[in-house]
Formats: structure tokens, sequence, C-alpha cells
């Protein structure tokens, strides 16, 4: 494994797309005061996963973005881009190259990629860990970094040959576990705490559990009496209209009886008030004749008692 290819883009003092490429071996670069080199090495450190400004010689993270001269304009992001050779697969990844890249913006927001393929800081972290390469390790010596060094105390000693040993990558991911720990023992106090407040509440709640079933059952049975009540309300309501089209139908039958007598009725007094007006001028006549007949009666009668009284 070798470091292959480092492309900068806007990071500090590289405005335009600026690609290094390195051979197996040593690769020494070299130039003036003020020409770029501990850019580089910036460069280096920043892609890897630097979090420290002061550790790349500024005062914040977006320092690192081209600021500006007075013939180009500043720069909106920076982008770092480090290939590195993995024929021996000494990284643990399926490539025979990876490439990491890092990009940051004006604005505060930030990017990492491996391979193209969006990642976090972890992800970085994890794959050049146990390489020697990445944040916090010693493979790269700044300036100033070797008397820190040598004027460490004891602890200070024990610190850097823990990291030069590989030993960081554990500790780290101990210390990860201890916070995931602590977090899954605070969430499990949590727990206690919600579940002793559900066994207070457990009581109360299967009582309102309960009436609320008997009001269930309750509401079941008025709505089984209601359809019940509608249905007999119903058969009730098709009986008294059946009973009352019967009825309807009979008096039907007796109006059309009642209506034929009635016809045959007006017949008849027609056919009489035919005959009453044809026998007038007859019972007239008899009339005449009986009351003349009357008259003669009288008469008789009178002169039989004449007869009599002069006999």
């Amino acid at each position: 494994m070798y470091l292959k290819e480092l492309t900068l883009r806007g990071f500090k003092s590289f405005a335009s797309a600026t690609t290094l490429r390195f051979e197996p071996g040593i690769t020494a670069v070299v130039g003036p005061n003020g020409s770029g080199k501990s850019n580089i090495v910036d460069a280096l450190t920043w892609v890897m996963g630097e979090q420290g400004a002061k550790n790349l010689r500024g005062s914040s993270m977006e320092d690192v973005i081209f600021a500006g001269t007075s013939s180009r304009p500043p720069l909106g992001r920076a982008q770092v881009s480090l290939t590195i050779d993995n024929t021996d697969r000494t990284l643990d990844i399926d490539y025979t190259e990876v490439t990491i890249s890092r990009t940051i913006w004006r604005n505060g927001g930030s990017e990492y990629a491996i391979n193209g393929s969006p990642c976090r800081l972890l992800d970085i972290q994890e794959l050049l860990s146990d390489t020697g390469l990445g944040q916090q390790m010693h493979v790269i010596v700044g300036q100033g970094r070797l008397d820190a060094i040598l004027k460490a105390d004891p602890s200070g000693h024990r610190a850097f040959i823990e990291e030069a040993a590989g030993i960081l990558k554990h500790r780290k991911r101990k210390e990860r576990a201890l916070r995931k720990l602590a977090n899954t023992e605070t969430n499990l106090s949590r727990l206690d705490d919600l579940l002793g407040e559900i066994r207070r509440q457990l009581g109360p709640l299967g009582r309102q559990a309960r009436i609320s079933r008997r009001a269930d059952s309750i509401q079941i049975s008025l709505r089984d009496a209601q359809a019940r009540l509608y249905a007999e309300d119903a058969c009730e309501s098709m009986k008294r209209r059946e009973a009352l089209r019967t009825e309807l139908t009979a008096v039907r039958t007796q109006l059309n009886a009642a209506q034929h007598d009635l016809a045959q009725i007006k017949v008849r007094i027609e056919q009489v008030e035919a005959l009453s007006s044809q026998s007038s001028p007859a019972m007239a006549r008899i009339n005449q004749t009986f009351h003349e007949l009357s008259r003669i009666e009288e008469r008789l009668h009178a002169l039989a008692q004449l007869a009599g009284e002069r006999s």
C-alpha cells in the first residue's frame, strides 16, 4: 500500500485543481518558503479526518478554503481527494485503488466520500485505523511535533506510544462502546421508570378497561334491542298495511256493489216515472168517475133514507 495521488481543489493556496502523483518509495516535495509545501501536508492531514483547525494552522475550519487574492476571487468550497494503492489489500475493502474525498463549504457544510460514495467520518477513520493512517496517527509529523513529544511527561509519552502502536483505535472503540453502554444504561433506567409508571397506572387503566368493555357490551345490547324493536315495528307495520289493504279491497267491492245497486234503482225509478207519466190521464178519469160514483152513492143513500121516512 502507498499513497498514489493527491488532488486539491480550492484548498488553501491551491485555488485551481492540482494533482500530485506519487510513486512507491520516498517522495520529496521541495520549494522556497511560502510555496505551499506545508499546505500539501495539511491537505493530507485534513482529508484523513483532522477536526482541529489549529492543527491545520487556522482559526476555523473554513480557513482551509481559498480566501482569494488580488487577481482571483475567494472560492465557496475546498475539496481534497487522496487515492491509495490497495493492491496488497492492506485496507479492508475490496478495491485495488481507494479514493478518500473530503469537501467543505463556506457555509459550514461538509461531506465525506469513499470511491465517490458518501460516507461518515467514522467510516474513514475505521478504514484507515488498521494502517496507522488517519486522524491522530503519527504518520504525519508536523512542525513542532517533535518538540511536543520530547517535552511530554510520562503520561504523554505513554499516549504517543499507544497511538504509534495502534492502540488508539481500540481505545476509541472502547470509548464508543462505553458511551453506548452508558446510553443503554440511561435508556434502561428510563425504561424502568416508565415501567414503574405503567404499573402504577395499570390498576386505574384496568378498571377503566373493564368499564369500557361493560359500556361496549351495553351499547351492543342496546343496538340489538333497538334492531329487534325496529324489526318488530316493521313487521307490525307490514301486518297493518296488509290488513288495511284487505279492508280497502272489501270496501271497494262493497262500493262497487252499492254503485251497481244504485244504478239499478235509478233505472227502476226512471221506469216508474215513465209509467207514471203514461198513466196520469187514465188515473184522472178514474178519479173523476170515482167521485161521480161517490156522489151517486150519496144521492142513492139519501133517497133510500127519504124513502124509508116516507114509508
